[in-house]
């Protein structure tokens, strides 16, 4: 039903600036859409106008200037930088003679292309079906509907019925699916709460570097290109970062500014692993002159999942873009990392990102020197076997004096292990870097 069209296509892209507007649509990001999608602008109509018109969106002069610039170019396709209602998009395919696909199209079209699992087509799938169950006469306009008369009256539905209710029991079918893939995630989910497993999840708006970033961490490569939403298919790997242990890194779908609500909600089951992070990665392409506005979207999106009270660290990336700009840390009032500045393309700057990271999910670290007696051998053991000593030497009494750095719920587990308490452990005054 959805099959796409052939790729290059030449297009018609309409954009139009209303004084209404309080936050606009961007031109340049919806060229970037556009082409993302395998099309190919020809012509760009823009124009102003105070409200939009109730019949074909724009008004008849600026309708009469698309109709020429799609003949003038033999364009197949009209694409506008904005929602249209079915009755809009219906009005204007009649009266230009050809498709007319509004943004929300454009972004679906995108993801059709992207998605390579099976969970990802499912979301793309339920996206466009309840996208298009409010343009299904549009498909069917070169039908009569059923008229009464002999021999036709009584039960019975038109064709227009009939796909409404088959597309309602697909619907309802794929929402299942998903919701078995829900519940498949949220098991994993509880795993790894119950091996106190932290998970990352990277987001940010789209093409700010996320999947690069991922793979320059992972070497999970992950397919990565300088295009808009290049990544929908939620990838997990495992880390093992300093003083924490085994990590969860999650790589996500980017966002972007107005994302459609049938997107958010189709892919609701991905975006849950932002919502159930312990920590998010926010990628920002700090070369981009409007990524302040950006994150401010970026924001707007993890308010509507219900993320936006997970701790966040932000990353600048694409640092090799800019001239006067070094990696570094930046820290806030009490000394916590909030900013990272690194390239993640060269690499520069990941050990800082690294270390940010584990310092943020490291908050109840223990960095303490024990002293242990010849009788908690096994709990000295314990502490080597997770490489949890720094050093460790042996005084004339014969008791061992450790260096640990380990995460206090991972000793609190080695000394149930061990068979001790917390009041068997006794803790050297000295400070950890004074034992020699």
């Amino acid at each position: 039903m959805f099959e796409r069209h052939e790729a290059g296509e030449r297009a018609v892209l309409v954009h139009l600036d209303f004084s209404s507007d309080r936050e606009r649509e961007d031109p340049q990001e919806f060229q970037e859409l556009v082409r993302s999608a395998g099309v190919e602008p020809v012509a760009f109509v823009t124009g102003t106008r105070h409200d939009p018109s109730p019949r074909y969106f724009v008004g008849e002069g600026k309708l009469e200037e698309i109709r020429q610039a799609k003949v003038l170019h033999e364009a197949d396709v009209v694409l506008f930088n904005h929602s249209l209602s079915p009755s809009q998009e219906r009005n204007l395919e009649h009266a230009l003679s050809c498709r007319v696909i509004d943004r929300t199209g454009v972004i679906l079209d995108i993801f059709a292309q992207r998605a390579r699992t099976h969970e990802g087509k499912l979301q793309v799938e339920l996206a466009q079906l309840e996208h298009m169950s409010t343009r299904l006469i549009r498909g069917w306009t070169h039908l009569e509907r059923q008229k009464g008369g002999i021999g036709l009256r009584g039960p019975g539905e038109t064709q227009l019925e009939t796909d409404r209710r088959l597309l309602r029991g697909r619907i309802q079918y794929i929402q299942k699916r998903l919701e078995k893939v829900r519940r498949q995630r949220e098991q994993g989910r509880r795993a790894r709460v119950r091996a106190e497993i932290p998970t990352v999840s990277l987001v940010g708006y789209t093409n700010a570097g996320k999947s690069t970033l991922f793979n320059t961490m992972t070497l999970a490569g992950v397919y990565a290109a300088n295009q808009l939403f290049a990544t929908l298919d939620p990838t997990l790997r495992r880390l093992d970062m300093p003083d924490v242990g085994p990590v969860i890194l999650a790589d996500t779908v980017g966002f972007i500014r107005h994302l459609p609500h049938k997107l958010v909600d189709a892919f609701r089951a991905t975006l849950e692993e932002t919502t159930n992070a312990t920590l998010l990665v926010h990628v920002i392409d700090c070369f981009d002159e409007r990524r302040l506005e950006n994150i401010g979207h970026v924001n707007d999106v993890l308010k509507e999942i219900g993320a936006e009270d997970v701790p966040v660290l932000q990353v600048y990336n694409k640092l090799d873009l800019l001239d006067d700009r070094k990696p570094r840390v930046d820290r806030d009032e009490e000394g916590k990392p909030f900013r990272v500045w690194l390239s993640a393309q060269t690499g520069e700057g990941l050990p800082g990102l690294m270390d940010a990271i584990s310092e943020l999910l490291c908050e109840d670290l223990l960095h303490e020197t024990l002293r242990l007696k010849l009788n908690q051998g096994k709990f000295r053991a314990l502490l080597h076997s997770i490489s949890a000593v720094v050093q460790e030497h042996h005084d004339e009494s014969g008791d061992a004096l450790l260096e640990i750095r380990v995460q206090r719920k991972d000793f609190n587990q080695l000394l149930r292990r061990a068979g001790l308490t917390a009041e068997d452990i006794v803790f050297e005054h000295e400070s950890p870097s004074e034992l020699s």
